[in-house]
């Protein structure tokens, strides 16, 4: 399989990648699929939310001046955007970190102290959607697939398909979507639909969020990507109906032999 992926260039963007945060399948996943991408000559960037529980000067995080300082607009507000990177230890990986005073800095992941989900949980998703897009904008760093993983990441191939329909950096550009048996439940902001038309985007699948909660928002990111890997049967039995016609499903869990199943989906989007 050695070459498989040679010059290929796939984006990563999870809520979550050990080292930095606990041991999960998702994190896991995470961390193993870019590995094998590059073991197979294939080109990696990975993103995650730089929360505030993932320690800085353990981990030998700095932030990237050049990359930093840009506004995204949130339901009509300024807020800067802050990235960070650091390196997977013994890795040829580089991981980026999006960062907020308002979104990340000192908080937790899903939950605040009282053990209650954030009120602002969608517009973190908005944020961090944005910044992830925005930051790869900067790099010049055009990705042949984008995959993503997690609640967080659940904006990304909507606004690629809508938000950032135009950018010549995505012309080429396929999304796939990971869902996990483990999946973060309960409600989200009552206006999330509100916040996300602010950005003109009009897709009849939006109506998911007119009750949101997280399983609608998981909906959502399906109908919007060319490919959907389901790490269950019973995700895939909740969720199959919300695929779109033209898009790839692959049914593949951790515990099999999934590297060359991974390599040869991740491949069927290039011979296209």
């Amino acid at each position: 399989m050695l070459g498989f992926m040679k010059g290929k260039k796939i984006l990563f963007i999870s809520s979550e990648v050990i080292p930095y945060m606990p041991q999960t399948e998702l994190s896991s996943m995470t961390y193993n699929l870019p590995k094998l991408v590059n073991n197979n000559q294939g080109q990696t960037r990975i993103f995650i939310p730089k929360y505030g529980v993932i320690n800085e000067r353990r981990h030998q995080l700095h932030e990237v001046i050049r990359l930093s300082g840009i506004n995204l607009i949130i339901n009509d507000m300024d807020m800067p955007l802050i990235i960070k990177v650091a390196s997977i230890p013994k890795e040829r990986m580089q991981v980026y970190f999006i960062d907020s005073e308002d979104y990340f800095k000192g908080r937790n992941i899903f939950f605040n102290d009282k053990g209650d989900l954030y009120e602002d949980n969608d517009e973190r998703a908005i944020f961090y959607a944005k910044g992830v897009i925005e930051t790869i904008k900067k790099l010049n760093w055009a990705p042949n697939l984008v995959h993503v993983h997690g609640w967080i990441s659940s904006l990304i191939p909507l606004y690629i398909n809508h938000y950032y329909k135009d950018d010549p950096i995505f012309n080429n550009t396929k999304t796939i979507v990971s869902i996990y048996d483990n999946r973060l439940k309960g409600n989200l902001d009552k206006n999330f639909l509100k916040k996300i038309e602010f950005d003109d985007i009009v897709d009849k699948n939006l109506q998911l969020l007119k009750k949101p909660t997280y399983e609608e928002l998981y909906k959502l990111s399906i109908s919007q990507a060319d490919g959907v890997i389901f790490t269950s049967g019973s995700s895939k039995d909740k969720f199959k109906d919300f695929v779109r016609k033209d898009a790839s499903i692959m049914e593949c869990t951790s515990n099999e032999d999934y590297e060359n199943k991974y390599l040869q989906f991740y491949n069927s989007f290039f011979d296209e």
